[in-house]
């Protein structure tokens, strides 16, 4: 993990008030979902970056992102950083500034702004069906298109493009994979894989294991209630007869964690698995030409 941290701090320390999680910009604050945050949680700082909100268009709708980049450079290999439900909070930008720390230029957009305020929602029921729910996956392809176009104008080489992702980002990581021939690696954390389809969503990941465009790395928990290991292992059975991207593909899936063991300002996060799967990740990417 990044150097820049601070783990283990008691929580008066890192003064977790309510009050401090009001959001004022894309990757500032904590979603109300989630009140309140860990102890654990990581704080990298942004010493060397350029980070902070960034409009990008897509047609005439402008879209916020958080973007976080070392200062000053260009030619960045680009990481595409697809957010959990709760949308682009504070756990989401740290993820950026972790990549941006290791020379990427790191981009999270906010996709479900269309819909709602993710950040508002204190029920997961209610942000699920009034937010998330309503999100067609065409329009997310079609806003992480306007995101790659983004980073190619804004010091990006997207001839280097990583795409990474959790939970309902995981899930996403697998589609934009397969929709966009520019992707070099994915790496999809507990994302679904396998469902019944629906108008907004007319396709899985597993339905997709014929067009992924470069091989994605799956990182999962044995643990987890809503992927359960036989669906990672129905997973594995598509790709193998899939194509030479879906070959290619692999995963890695941590005994005894949960869903969400990335997720350090969570009662959920399993250190150990955490930092395995972020070593695996951005070995993954330099293994894959995005670097």
């Amino acid at each position: 993990m990044p150097t820049t941290t601070e783990l283990d701090r008691p929580t008066d320390k890192l003064d977790l008030s309510r009050r401090d999680f009001v959001r004022t910009a894309v990757g500032t604050g904590f979603a109300a979902a989630v009140l309140p945050v860990g102890a654990q949680t990581i704080k990298t700082d942004s010493s060397g970056l350029t980070v902070g909100e960034v409009t990008i268009m897509v047609g005439d709708f402008k879209m916020p992102a958080y973007r976080a980049a070392p200062a000053g450079k260009k030619d960045l290999p680009v990481v595409l950083v697809i957010s959990e439900i709760f949308g682009v909070h504070e756990h989401i930008a740290d993820v950026a500034r972790r990549f941006a720390k290791l020379g990427y230029l790191a981009i999270a957009p906010e996709l479900f702004v269309r819909q709602g305020d993710a950040q508002s929602y204190g029920e997961i029921s209610k942000l699920l069906s009034e937010v998330v729910g309503k999100v067609p996956d065409v329009q997310v392809m079609g806003d992480l298109d306007a995101t790659v176009a983004w980073a190619k104008a804004n010091g990006g080489d997207t001839g280097k493009l990583g795409i990474t992702g959790f939970c309902w980002g995981g899930r996403i990581t697998w589609l934009y994979t397969a929709h966009n021939p520019a992707i070099k690696a994915g790496v999809a954390w507990y994302g679904q894989l396998i469902g019944a389809p629906t108008a907004l969503k007319p396709t899985n990941p597993i339905d997709l294991v014929g067009k992924l465009n470069a091989p994605v790395l799956g990182l999962y928990g044995a643990e987890d209630q809503g992927i359960p290991v036989a669906a990672v292992d129905q997973m594995k059975a598509a790709l193998a007869a899939g194509n030479a991207s879906a070959k290619a593909s692999q995963f890695v899936v941590y005994p005894g964690a949960p869903h969400a063991f990335h997720a350090d300002y969570r009662p959920s996060y399993k250190r150990d698995a955490a930092e395995d799967g972020w070593k695996r990740c951005v070995a993954w990417f330099k293994a894959n030409g995005v670097a």
